[in-house]
């Protein structure tokens, strides 16, 4: 009996080691971000290859990017959720400059599943849900939305 109980506490520890903090996403490229307290504002895109206004929106969403390299986190989560090497295909071939999480964040959110695309959320530095918008978006549009100077 205590054998059992050994092994189910290594067993148990190993699943733990194995978990990330709630709040805590990575992305396929590596690095992570917690979205409860990333520090900076997050913009987290939902787009998919096959969404001919999410392509649109890729260039946007790239030179927003470069505007606000230091104070905007921009994330993005692929709908059909395919494995990295497509992913990786995917964003290669649609020009996708910003990192895309592993895992959808939307749960953790506690926001409904997507229904259009694209569709962007925008966080502030302690990860609450400021705006949730849907159809395209310009780099004005999302801009407009974001503080000058974010307090952190």
């Amino acid at each position: 009996m205590r054998k059992h109980f050994v092994n189910l506490m290594i067993v148990c520890l190993i699943l733990l080691g194995g978990c990330s903090k709630e709040g805590h996403f990575e992305f396929v490229e590596g690095g992570s971000v917690n979205i409860d307290n990333s520090g900076v504002f997050l913009v987290i895109n939902y787009w998919a290859k096959w969404c001919a206004p999410c392509r649109e929106e890729i260039p946007e969403l790239n030179a927003l990017q470069d505007e606000y390299a230091n104070r905007v986190i921009i994330a993005g989560v692929n709908y059909d959720q395919p494995t990295d090497t497509v992913l990786a295909e995917e964003k290669k071939n649609l020009g996708v400059l910003f990192p895309t999480f592993k895992i959808d964040p939307r749960t953790h959110l506690g926001l409904p599943p997507v229904t259009v695309l694209p569709e962007t959320l925008i966080l502030n530095s302690d990860g609450i849900l400021l705006h949730r918008l849907i159809g395209p978006q310009t780099k004005e549009s999302i801009s407009a939305l974001i503080p000058e100077k974010p307090s952190y």
